[in-house]
């Protein structure tokens, strides 16, 4: 094992089709992880192992690999850059150090770029950024990295500029060294270094001046050799963006042509140079499971275990495999481990180190590294392992809530069970992808985050599990919630066994702001000669109002972004604790809500369409009928650029429409907005 601050966990994110999957098939063969490419486009990429990836050329799970680089250690998550698949992006970057973000050289900063832009930001996970494809025609690494500041916020860094765009694209420039890099010979070369040429000479250094101001945003020793006009080491320059990068205060930006095989090599030094290891990191910080006591692990063998679980999958023979993170001490087959969310003690059987879908036994892994373990019966998505004697618990990872779902059912009686148990290990491995049975109709429903993720859950059953299943027409995940206050009391009252059932509660609803969820509170008070109100009566009410919530009074939907206060009720002396009070609590949450003015919400999309200027209004006009609220219409390169927010329930079979509005030259992304209040086609 190498030494904590010789490893690097990293992973490689960005939109759809920027490049990730070919960026990261490079760095393993430029590493000698593997000695062949395999391409994208024709379904030979290592890390797109799925069938489903291969078929359709797309990354739909993270996919986790270890190389060696300069005598580093690099463990790498390929994530996908659909936005179906969001959550295999989250959960990676929860646990990763430092991220590699790859744009597109023509499409620049896309939506989903955004999307992962700011789930590392909410991690605070280190950034250097790629900028990919500048041989396509109508590249623009200028226009890219403005994007980045502009759009994104950030202070981008260029290390580099590309010598020449487009055809003429074979090289860059060096701007920490001031050199010129030019790929000239075969796919396996090495770049040449070169002297800049005379007619970037003048670009160059302005560009390396401003380079060196942004290191010495971070170097009081640069900033002086600066102002002194004293030459300044690459070394010192590395030294200061490496501390604003690691600080997630720069973004140091490389670019090349990662399909040429052009700019792959440095990019792996700059993951070398500017990322983290877990040691330049801040010690992970948790709680004691059971007494709530701070605790903070530090990334050292020598610690108590701390690891988290951030991916379940299921292998070839229905072997539960869990990937854990160690942030702290070390594991070894066989080890004893406490799970703070089950709060039970399980046994690692093995360790395994993961390429792909490819794994060796390991005899032991250590504090910062990235491995998967097998005998975990109940880890899952989010649970804290650690050590029996010194346990802690840690953030666990959220999971997006499903936008769209489909009745299933098998084609047979006999596969009714085995269907069930195959949904229930697909819902293992998936946070996002839920199964419940519908109690009006019977049926199987499966839900989850968009039309492309439900069809790879069908392909799933089929291919993997050997369930034939019929799948019905999608059908929107709905919500409700409230229009206006109001208050209502119910009453409950039986006799059971020779024991009296009682409870009276009175209850108030108020509509709260979109996305703040359920809140129930409690303001019972009894002032003498009034008895006082027994604790356990108050914790019934509630319960009974938050389960009440489930199911609202509309359509059976969950009720959202709603405030529940237990106002008081009747206590009667002499009762045993009484269940009547949850009872009482449900059917008073009920008429409260039925008086307030229920409302149905419907999921928003926010949707891009990049479209060539001829069909712009053929487009705008089908997104009109769609109830489309159009946001923006922008130029990129040649193409219009339409944003619009419309309803999920208006989008299904938009791609085939889309195709049909524009010759197939128009594209669309699509991704979860918001809940907004849906109109009476909806409710019908």
């Amino acid at each position: 094992m190498p030494k904590i601050d010789r490893v690097r966990n990293i992973g490689i994110v960005a939109h759809i089709d920027a490049g990730k999957t070919t960026v990261t098939e490079r760095f393993l063969y430029f590493s000698g992880r593997i000695h062949k490419m395999g391409e994208v486009h024709d379904g030979e990429a290592q890390m797109d192992w799925m069938p489903q990836e291969q078929e359709r050329g797309i990354t739909i799970t993270a996919a986790a690999t270890t190389l060696a680089w300069r005598g580093h250690e690099l463990h790498l998550i390929d994530t996908p850059g659909h936005v179906d698949f969001t959550i295999e992006v989250e959960r990676s970057l929860r646990v990763l150090d430092g991220a590699v973000v790859v744009f597109c050289g023509v499409g620049g900063v896309e939506p989903q770029s955004e999307t992962v832009w700011h789930q590392a930001d909410k991690f605070a996970v280190p950034r250097i950024a790629f900028v990919n494809k500048l041989d396509r025609v109508g590249a623009d690494f200028d226009g890219v990295v403005a994007q980045v500041r502009e759009k994104l916020g950030a202070v981008p860094a260029p290390i580099q500029i590309p010598i020449g765009l487009e055809d003429r694209f074979r090289g860059v420039v060096d701007l920490v060294r001031m050199r010129a890099l030019l790929w000239e010979g075969g796919p396996d070369d090495l770049p040449i270094e070169a002297p800049i040429p005379a007619d970037m000479a003048d670009a160059a250094r302005a560009a390396h001046e401003r380079l060196i101001e942004r290191a010495a945003d971070f170097d009081d020793d640069v900033a002086t050799r600066f102002l002194e006009g004293k030459p300044i080491e690459p070394e010192a320059i590395v030294r200061a963006l490496r501390r604003g990068t690691i600080a997630c205060k720069v973004v140091p930006i490389l670019c090349g042509a990662a399909l040429r095989n052009r700019g792959v090599q440095p990019l792996l030094d700059a993951v070398i140079d500017y990322l983290p290891s877990p040691v330049e990191v801040p010690p992970i910080e948790g709680t004691h499971p059971t007494s709530g006591e701070k605790l903070v692990r530090r990334p050292d063998d020598k610690e108590p275990l701390a690891a988290l679980a951030f991916k379940v999958q299921m292998t070839d023979q229905s072997r539960r495999l869990v990937y854990l993170r160690i942030y702290a001490g070390t594991l070894e087959p066989g080890d004893d481990v406490y799970n703070a969310r089950t709060k039970r003690i399980e046994k690692v059987a093995r360790l395994l180190q993961v390429h792909a879908n490819r794994r060796e036994r390991i005899d032991r892994a250590g504090a910062g590294t990235i491995v998967a373990a097998m005998g975990l019966r109940d880890a899952g998505t989010g649970d804290t392992l650690s050590s029996p004697r010194k346990p802690i618990s840690l953030e666990s990872i959220e999971a997006h809530e499903p936008v769209i779902s489909v009745a299933i059912e098998p084609k047979t009686v006999a596969d009714k069970e085995k269907l069930d148990a195959s949904l229930v290990k697909i819902a293992d491995e998936d946070p996002t992808f839920r199964v419940r049975e519908d109690a009006e109709t019977g049926q199987t429903v499966i839900s989850g985050m968009g039309e492309l993720h439900l069809d790879i859950v069908v392909d799933r059953l089929m291919r993997e599990f050997g369930v034939e299943g019929r799948v019905g027409k999608p059908q929107v995940v709905y919500r409700e919630t409230i229009a206006r206050t109001a208050e209502a009391e119910a009453r409950f009252e039986r006799r059971a066994e020779e024991e009296a059932i009682f409870g009276q509660v009175r209850v108030r609803v108020a509509p709260s702001p979109r996305g703040s969820g359920v809140a129930a509170t409690s303001e019972w008070r009894s002032d003498p000669p009034l008895p006082p109100v027994p604790p356990e009566y108050i914790q019934l009410a509630l319960e009974g109002v938050r389960e009440a919530s489930q199911a609202g009074p509309l359509a059976g939907y969950p009720v959202e972004d709603i405030a529940i206060t237990v106002l008081g009720g009747e206590v009667r002396e002499g009762l045993a604790i009484s269940v009547g009070y949850k009872v009482a609590a449900s059917e008073a949450f009920r008429r409260a809500c039925k008086e307030a003015g229920p409302l149905l919400l419907e999921p928003i999309m926010a949707v891009e369409v990049v479209v060539p200027e001829d069909f712009l209004g053929e487009v705008l006009g089908d997104l009109n009928q769609r109830r489309g609220r159009i946001e923006d219409v922008a130029f990129r390169g040649a193409k219009r650029v339409v944003r619009v927010k419309v309803p999920l329930r208006r989008m299904f079979g938009y791609s085939t429409e889309l195709r049909s509005l524009s010759q197939g030259r128009a594209t669309f992304t699509m991704q979860f907005a918001e809940r907004d209040v849906a109109d009476g086609a909806a409710v019908g």
